[in-house]
């Protein structure tokens, strides 16, 4: 892509449960205009408001916007309140090795009948080693297909052990563009999840479900561009923190679900300058915390749950406890109740320091000269008591937390961003220091505007001899899913490989995963 001078200017935007941040940077990537509006019930109003007050700013340099960036929760909240989601055709290709456990027995009962329009399993699948366990059953396939046709809105397809080998799952894909037409939305395992045959299937279904939910967003986004008429590049954050094509985001929205903790790690490491460190972030609500690693969120290695589904796509290891700035506090001074409801956005109506009469845990800090909040607070004897009490307990619960999440090393050191970011103490356990970088409370949008851009693959190689090649293959898959997900091609580079040794194998394995990422070029 050509740099154009006259479009310099990107937008970052990140959709929370309390508020709705919006930064500009330009070329150089200093902020330029910002801004923390409440989210709405409707995310499209709160996309809207955050972005006419930074375009306000902006003045007549608004036409120089080339790109923006979104991370939004609009994908766990349709998930875990049942809402938004498209019915789904369920195929599981393992008969007869993978018949004991059917779809989606381990879903909540009322997702899942919100979601599944019929599944079955058939002949197919594969071996560890890329050998078919059994041939495709396409007469069966056909036959499922018209079964379903008229009331599934996506198809999910899942084979063993697709990762080593994705063909069985490919002629599916052809047959339900035969039977249900070349539009019908399609999700294929070996595009979505890692090995292990349940949690990949679950994260396959979820990714169909959220199809609709997924054109929601893009859908609003596009009318709020329109709107304000801007011919801006849109794009969305990712679980890991770097960001993909809207249309890349349509086809895998499942991808999508972790990406706001992810945009502030990201931005604290950027607005802080370290790249090995603790991020704790809080907000109105919770407090998630995050580990850098070589600048990026450190993955969790367990597998992730959404909503009562156990899937097995990558996320970023996060951490979250009852601790934010809106966090309502009770009890006594003796035994402080602290959360785990929070007021949110009614911060500056309901909390005592904006003369409402709920206390909470901003008051606290107001109280105890962390930040000054609206006209001064001067409560009763035991209220200051309570909320000193309160405090100090909120203090305990970030530092074990810190403590928790560092795993022995007390040589990083932690970042605190998000609104309440003042709630954290000044001396951490198990912290070498606390950074307070400027602009910390946009953290999470900073980091969705300077993302860079990335692609996967997994797959299986021989231990000995091939394993190079395989790698190399791998490497290459890697690199143009970042291309095909906006990446610059020219700045492309593969950023990490992973090889896990596979035991009980005939032969010595290895499971391969490989990242590449790369900046996105300027319009």
């Amino acid at each position: 892509m050509s740099a154009d001078p006259k479009r310099d200017l990107k937008i970052g935007i990140d959709v929370g449960g309390t508020n709705t941040d919006a930064v500009v940077l330009d070329r150089s990537d200093a902020i330029v205009a910002r801004t923390k509006q409440p989210t709405t019930r409707d995310v499209t109003d709160g996309i809207r408001s955050a972005l006419a007050v930074v375009l306000g700013e902006l003045g007549e340099r608004e036409r120089q916007v080339g790109r923006i960036m979104l991370g939004t929760t609009h994908a766990t909240n349709a998930v875990l309140q049942r809402r938004g989601l498209s019915r789904v055709a369920v195929i599981r290709l393992g008969a007869p090795a993978a018949t004991a456990v059917a779809p989606l027995t381990t879903w909540p009962a009322d997702l899942r009948e919100a979601v599944e329009a019929g599944s079955v399993m058939l002949g197919g699948g594969h071996f560890v080693d890329g050998w078919p366990i059994a041939p495709l059953d396409r007469d069966g396939i056909r036959r499922f297909l018209g079964s379903v046709a008229g009331r599934t809105e996506a198809v999910a397809v899942t084979g063993i052990f697709s990762p080593a080998s994705g063909e069985q799952e490919q002629h599916v894909a052809e047959i339900v563009r035969e039977e249900l037409g070349a539009d019908v939305a399609l999700s294929l395992s070996h595009e979505i999840g890692s090995l292990g045959l349940l949690e990949r299937e679950n994260a396959t279904v979820l990714n169909a479900a959220l199809y609709r939910a997924a054109g929601e967003v893009t859908r609003a986004l596009d009318a709020v561009l329109a709107e304000r008429g801007l011919d801006a590049a849109a794009f969305f954050a990712q679980n890991d923190g770097t960001l993909m094509a809207l249309e890349y985001a349509s086809r895998y929205p499942v991808l999508t679900i972790g990406s706001g903790p992810a945009n502030s790690i990201r931005g604290a490491a950027f607005l802080s300058g370290v790249d090995e460190a603790i991020v704790v972030d809080v907000g109105g609500t919770s407090t998630d915390l995050g580990v850098l690693v070589r600048g990026f969120p450190r993955e969790s290695s367990f597998a992730t749950d959404i909503g009562g589904v156990r899937t097995n796509f990558r996320m970023p290891d996060i951490l979250s406890v009852a601790v934010g700035g809106g966090t309502i506090v009770g009890g006594t001074p003796e035994e402080p109740v602290v959360g785990p409801v929070s007021v949110g956005f009614r911060i500056t109506s309901e909390g005592l320091s904006f003369g409402g009469s709920t206390p909470t845990l901003s008051d606290a800090g107001a109280l105890a000269g962390r930040v000054a909040l609206g006209g001064g607070l001067r409560p009763p004897a035991r209220t200051r008591a309570l909320l000193d009490s309160a405090l100090r307990g909120a203090d305990a619960v970030i530092s074990d937390a810190v403590d928790q999440m560092s795993l022995g090393r007390r040589d990083r050191p932690v970042v605190a961003v998000g609104g309440g970011a003042f709630l954290v103490p000044d001396v951490v356990t198990g912290a070498a220091k606390v950074l307070r970088p400027d602009n910390a409370d946009v953290a999470n949008a900073v980091g969705a505007a300077i993302a860079l851009v990335s692609g996967r693959w997994e797959t299986l190689a021989p231990a000995g001899e091939g394993r190079r090649q395989a790698i190399e293959e791998a490497s290459e898959k890697a690199v143009h899913r970042a291309v095909q997900a906006g990446a610059d091609p020219a700045t492309v580079q593969v950023v990490e490989i992973t090889e896990t040794p596979l035991s009980y194998l005939h032969e010595p394995a290895v499971r391969v995963n490989v990242k590449a990422a790369g900046r996105l070029g300027w319009l």
